[in-house]
């Protein structure tokens, strides 16, 4: 057997075993071992990809174990021929073109495609100057303490806790983390079947949005504001509402009457950062109790506030159940873990959760059970202390270097956060600017796509710094403003 059938492309996250594991699997499923033929012995494919000869001996033999190959005494490894009995064929005929087709585009009752969304470049970690927003520097995430409480969750004990169809019910473990830990943070106290789990904010906002939305209805919203949220809503209606925020977040005036639902960020102004102040938010309150409206709050940055002292969530000053509350693990732990919850009244738990049923039943249980534990050892308290050193940091760095090199471009975010709201000089447009900048290596993220009037201003951008080096911000807005400068 030629020895250029074999060869590793090594990667930091897979141990060697993992990755030669990964080759054989690939040349057995793919026929490119001929039958019949021995592969080379543990101390030969040792020699071919330099590695040592046990780590090929135990892949070796964990693949016989899994049946992908066969140990014939005094001879060698083969692969296991029924292996491959059950494979397609290697070269499949070209795929016709279908005749009589159905015209798609016709029947769609929705165009999501056709929304303005958020796009962030899924290779940012390969740029020298990631002002990124929603990703985490994975230098402070605790991996040691994960994986415990993965192998935890994975254990033998816990099997019937995530291994089972729970149907439309959530694991009582995180369900009872997020009450007791999560929500007294945010002034907020709940009963076990006031609490939802769902995959990430997105999809409560979803889930809320089929429950409640109708033709009909019509959703004030904060502008600039969360785009995805305002997608959501679009979708069913097209009765959105567009209120212009201040230095204190949303007008409470008479551009609220008629509105049937509020989505509003408070805490930390979704893309703005700033706070409504507690006289805002109980004139919010009170209209929407004299208006017969609903309120939709999502604290997204619920644990990220190190600056100022606690704000406590506007659910907190609600006194007659017309506040929804959205929460997300994502900006602590991270955003691929897909992890939120959803709080109100118990009806609409209930009916939440019937919905969520028949949408995906319920979040993936494992991963539930991880979480969970990972609170409940304290690894997430931990986490957060860590996280709000270092952002403080970051924080402080990215104001001084904005006011050095782009003076006047931006408010301090009084909450903290994980990123800065920048206006730059009115003729600029952020679009450019985003191409501009990327050829230097600096990522940004521009504003345009935050409002959903017309016409949209086009000279405001973000910068996060969740996912960017302390050493590099500085070095990263200069170069920016560099940018700024040629395209202005």
């Amino acid at each position: 057997m030629r020895d250029s059938l074999f060869h590793l492309s090594r990667v930091e996250n897979a141990s060697l075993q993992t990755q030669i594991r990964e080759m054989l699997v690939s040349s057995i499923l793919e026929g490119g071992i001929p039958h019949g033929e021995a592969l080379p012995s543990s101390r030969r494919m040792a020699q071919i990809l330099g590695v040592s000869r046990n780590t090929v001996v135990l892949t070796y033999q964990a693949l016989v174990d899994d049946g992908y190959l066969q140990a014939r005494e005094r001879s060698g490894f083969y692969v296991n021929p029924e292996i491959r009995e059950n494979l397609p064929v290697r070269d499949p005929e070209p795929i016709k073109a279908p005749i009589n087709a159905p015209d798609w585009s016709r029947r769609f009752r929705v165009r999501p495609s056709a929304q303005a969304n958020i796009e962030k470049p899924t290779d940012w970690r390969a740029y020298e100057y990631p002002f990124i927003y929603g990703q985490v520097d994975e230098e402070l995430f605790p991996i040691g303490a994960w994986r415990e409480c993965s192998r935890q969750a994975l254990g033998r004990r816990a099997m019937d806790a995530w291994t089972g169809d729970s149907r439309e019910n959530d694991d009582p473990m995180l369900v009872e983390q997020i009450r007791t830990r999560l929500l007294p943070r945010r002034g907020i106290y709940a009963d076990s079947d006031q609490i939802l789990i769902t995959l990430g904010a997105q999809n409560a906002l979803y889930l809320l949005a089929s429950l409640l939305i109708s033709p009909e209805t019509t959703v004030a919203m904060e502008e600039p504001g969360y785009a995805d949220a305002r997608n959501i809503f679009s979708l069913k209606t097209r009765r959105i509402s567009l209120i212009p925020v201040d230095e204190r977040g949303l007008p409470v005036d008479d551009r609220l009457n008629g509105a049937d639902y509020v989505f509003v960020t408070p805490s930390h102004q979704f893309p703005t950062t700033v706070t409504m102040p507690i006289e805002r938010r109980q004139a919010l309150l009170q209209h929407a109790a004299e208006h017969d409206s609903i309120i939709i709050e999502d604290d997204y940055e619920a644990e990220t506030n190190y600056v100022s002292d606690p704000t406590p969530a506007l659910k907190t000053l609600d006194t007659e159940d017309r506040v929804i509350y959205i929460g997300s693990l994502s900006k602590t732990l991270f955003p691929g873990l897909r992890l939120g919850y959803l709080v109100g009244s118990k009806d609409l738990i209930s009916e939440a959760r019937h919905l969520r049923r028949l949408m995906l039943r319920h979040a993936p249980n494992n991963t539930q059970r991880t979480a969970a534990l990972f609170m409940s050892l304290g690894y997430h308290d931990t986490l957060i202390h860590r996280l709000h050193r270092a952002y403080r940091e970051r924080w402080q760095a990215i104001g001084e270097a904005l006011q050095t090199h782009m003076p006047n471009s931006t408010r301090e975010p009084t909450f903290g956060g994980t990123s800065y709201w920048v206006r730059g000089p009115d003729s600029l447009d952020s679009g450019v600017l985003e191409a501009a900048a990327r050829e230097q290596g600096v990522l940004i993220e521009p504003g345009t796509v935050h409002f959903g009037g017309s016409p949209r201003p086009r000279q405001f951008f973000r910068l996060g710094f969740s996912s960017i080096a302390k050493d590099r911000i500085e070095p990263g807005i200069k170069t920016l403003a560099k940018v700024v400068e040629k395209l202005t």
